[in-house]
């Protein structure tokens, strides 16, 4: 199995450090064009690190595309409370619309060896199953330094999720993103799928507008 660092998790400073100490030896000095904050794929992976990793509960997050692990750090708290507000903010909403709230580590599933764990879905009730969720009406992914938001896009797509929200927890703004065909345009302000709008405010207030009631996270 590859195994691909997501963003800087502890597999990336270990062995880069590792790699670091070992190249010290062997040349003297440091390989020039390697730092700690670059994506590494790992081609063999010992059964016992990623062992190791499931008992400490580092795994939540880890995705797998096409059969090759993508290792996910925990969220900051900046980015745990945003999604938690935001999901309380859409109970009224998926209630109207017949929808499920689900919060992350819960995986949205396609076929073979591949999933995703989004920040939080809206998903119907008929399309959770044991494993996780098959189908979701909306995905939510919160924006994390050097993470895979944008990347999973495509999959979504074909997957057929109608509406991706990427949501900057430092601006508190969404970028909605619509499908069209095979893929996604940008939509300004409005969520189709929901039937609400959304603003961002001056001082950092999000408010979803659905008819007459408005909800601020």
């Amino acid at each position: 199995m590859h195994v691909r660092d997501a963003d800087r998790s502890d597999i990336s400073h270990r062995d880069f450090t590792r790699f670091a100490a070992a190249s010290n030896v062997l040349f003297g000095c440091a390989v020039p064009g390697y730092s700690s904050s670059m994506r590494a794929v790992w081609l063999s992976v010992p059964e016992s690190f990623l062992e190791e990793r499931r008992l400490l509960g580092q795994d939540k997050k880890d995705e797998l595309w096409d059969g090759e692990l993508h290792m996910v750090p925990p969220p900051s708290s900046r980015h745990g409370l945003l999604m938690l507000d935001l999901l309380d903010a859409l109970v009224p909403i998926a209630r109207r619309l017949g929808l499920r709230r689900v919060p992350d580590s819960v995986g949205l599933y396609g076929p073979g060896e591949n999933w995703r764990i989004p920040d939080g879905m809206l998903v119907r009730p008929e399309d959770i199953s044991a494993r996780g969720v098959e189908h979701a009406e909306l995905v939510i992914e919160v924006l994390s330094p050097h993470d895979e938001s944008y990347a999973k896009l495509p999959w979504y797509a074909s997957r057929g999720v109608p509406e991706v929200w990427i949501v900057d927890p430092a601006t508190r703004t969404v970028e909605i993103h619509a499908l069209a065909g095979s893929s996604y345009r940008i939509v300004a302000g409005a969520s189709p799928r929901l039937g609400i709008r959304i603003e961002t405010r001056p001082g950092g207030s999000l408010h979803l507008i659905d008819g007459e009631a408005e909800i601020t996270v």
